[in-house]
């Protein structure tokens, strides 16, 4: 009997040429996600620096985070009146304990030690009042990265982190699909983080309207009063 001839040639079909483009429309949530998380990891160390410097300026009438600063008195021999003035310096550099200061300066019983650092010492009859000042070195450096003044380069990296969270923020829009995202809850809750400076800013009333500048009348050195001194 003799057998049909089958033919193995295929046809290609249009899945094969559009592959492509419907892969890419299903997984651009999951692209969206991987790029959203290494992002965000290279954005840990930025956000960390710029959090804990912006809550210390929040707060630098609180206190410094820059420096420690801490006073404690000690007791002495009073300072001879006849005494050399090295022997009356080493008396209370000896008495303060914090190393060698970069100037001196005495008169009578009185010896006023600066250091470097800021520190500062004064022994007047008795006693010896230590002033000194301990380096926060984290905070110190976390302000000094905040505020941007005169680091040109600096600047700019600070510009590309401002777009890094913009892209996190935009795209955590759009990461989850259904109630959970922008349709439903995400809506709600981009509306309550929206909400909150802008009934900040009408409760207190917002910046107010600009400061008069205070420049001179006449060229002649006299200031025009602002309203508030004009009282």
């Amino acid at each position: 009997m003799a057998e049909s001839a089958v033919s193995t040639d295929e046809k290609p079909t249009s899945s094969s040429t559009s592959s492509s483009p419907s892969l890419f429309k299903k997984r651009w949530r999951a692209w969206l996600r991987a790029i959203h998380r290494d992002l965000g990891y290279l954005a840990i160390g930025f956000t960390v620096i710029y959090a804990v410097s912006g809550i210390a300026m929040n707060h630098i009438d609180d206190w410094d985070p820059s420096f420690n600063a801490t006073e404690r008195v000690v007791k002495i021999a009073p300072v001879a009146d006849d005494a050399t003035d090295d022997a009356a310096v080493a008396l209370v550099t000896a008495a303060a304990g914090i190393g060698k200061p970069a100037e001196v300066l005495r008169a009578g019983d009185e010896v006023r030690l600066t250091y470097e650092d800021g520190s500062m010492v004064t022994a007047i009859g008795d006693t010896v009042t230590i002033q000194q000042r301990d380096d926060r070195f984290f905070f110190r450096v976390a302000v000094w990265l905040h505020a941007t003044r005169g680091k040109q380069a600096w600047k700019y990296i600070s510009d590309v982190y401002a777009l890094l969270l913009l892209y996190l923020a935009i795209s955590g829009l759009f990461m989850i699909k259904g109630k959970l995202g922008i349709k439903w809850r995400g809506t709600i809750l981009v509306g309550a983080g929206i909400a909150v400076p802008v009934m900040y800013i009408v409760l207190a009333g917002g910046p107010g309207p600009p400061k008069p500048d205070p420049k001179t009348a006449d060229g002649s050195g006299i200031r025009l009063l602002t309203p508030d001194e004009n009282q």
